[in-house]
């Protein structure tokens, strides 16, 4: 029932249909790409794009200051966009709901070790943090994605730690643990299923936060490898010519806005159609 409730939501199908699109392309993006996204060709340096007076058919959305096909680059920008994402929200959930759920469920002194480490954390500003781990880990995708679950973990923590403390508290619950479940048992029957909403809310928020901290540490340059093609990376070299080729600059920062913004209404959708406390306020 809140399934179909959900892709009844206007929010849902729109956020969706964006994030898939955007999926498929990643995804295809060595069958779409018309060019190896790191091929040079200082003969057609910052070629304009197709609709523009000298543009190349060859290059749609024109090339760089390298020669480098700025459609081959987009897409292949996706894939690093949308591993990170994906990666990186899931390692987040892992770790930031096993905890929440620890803490939430057993209260005492598991929640109280657990909430101070919460906020020790998170007294850390998020994007300072994450540079701090990519200065100790390196450059490459698969630091990036451990930064944003070492950052992000808290997120998922801190939100869904008041959300099974409610649901623990309820009579199912109790009636659970009269007749002898273990705790384990408890959790995964009875806990998690009624806090999987609220999951499924905060990993399609998170994946639109961690494409912009992806973009960040790529535009400082701490980011994906020198072989690898990222947003934020070619945010960052365009910036010399800018006012030559704007469309550079424009083009990697429309993607970022789009998949973001595709993450957020799928997430903010998803809280209003799953939440039972929203749906019945609204009902009532």
């Amino acid at each position: 029932m809140r399934l179909g409730r959900s892709l009844r939501s206007a929010k849902v199908l729109a956020g969706a249909t964006i994030a898939i699109l955007v999926l498929l392309a990643a995804a295809f993006a060595p069958i779409l790409a018309p060019h190896d996204p790191n091929d040079q060709n200082l003969l057609t340096i910052l070629t304009p794009p197709i609709w523009q007076t000298g543009g190349d058919p060859a290059f749609p959305l024109g090339t760089d200051s390298l020669g480098r096909d700025v459609l081959s680059r987009l897409l292949f920008g996706a894939r690093s966009a949308l591993t990170v994402a994906v990666l990186g929200s899931f390692g987040a959930l892992l770790i930031g709901g096993v905890l929440a759920h620890l803490a939430g469920y057993f209260g005492g002194a598991v929640d109280w070790v657990i909430g101070r480490a919460v906020d020790v954390w998170m007294s850390f500003p998020p994007v300072v943090l994450a540079l701090i781990l990519m200065l100790g880990l390196g450059i490459g995708l698969d630091k990036v994605i451990y930064a944003i679950i070492l950052v992000d973990w808290t997120r998922f923590c801190r939100v869904l730690r008041s959300e099974v403390m409610v649901v623990s508290r309820r009579d199912y619950v109790a009636a659970a643990r009269l007749v002898g479940f273990s705790h384990l048992r408890v959790i995964l029957k009875e806990v998690l299923p009624a806090s999987t909403p609220l999951l499924i809310t905060l990993v399609s928020l998170e994946m639109g936060i961690a494409v912009i901290v992806e973009a960040i540490l790529s535009f400082v340059g701490m980011g994906v490898s020198s072989n690898q093609v990222a947003w934020g990376q070619m945010i960052a070299d365009s910036r010399q010519d800018v006012a030559e080729s704007p469309w550079q600059m424009v083009l990697p920062m429309l993607a970022i806005f789009i998949t973001v913004a595709a993450f957020n209404l799928l997430g903010d959708g998803l809280r209003r159609t799953l939440d039972v406390r929203l749906v019945e306020s609204r009902g009532a």
